[in-house]
């Protein structure tokens, strides 16, 4: 048989030719999680500035953004974790004279 005879079979293209299986790792899955994450952080930005208004408008009502974002973080921790962090604040105060 001649190489003219040869019947010669198109392979399918990849959808992203950069896409490649490389040392044992997916590059299609990878690009799939990269693509995840990339849409979570911007879904975290528009949250983040969700929250900056929502403090804007605490503070035009004549609220402190400093002391809410520490009652927020307060109101997250664990309350043993909560209890043990202001005793040390009190001995350190009560150390420089501030107590």
């Amino acid at each position: 048989m001649s190489e003219s005879n040869v019947a010669v079979i198109p392979q399918a293209e990849p959808e992203d030719e950069t896409v490649q299986d490389v040392g044992g790792v997916t590059g299609a899955q990878l690009k799939q999680y990269i693509e995840r994450i990339e849409r979570l952080e911007e879904e975290k930005k528009a949250l983040a500035e969700d929250i900056k208004e929502v403090y804007g408008e605490a503070k035009a009502m004549g609220f402190d953004g400093k002391a809410m974002r520490q009652l927020v973080k307060l109101r997250n921790m664990d309350n043993e974790k909560r209890r043990e962090e202001e005793e040390i604040l009190e001995v350190y105060k009560a150390a420089i004279g501030l107590a």
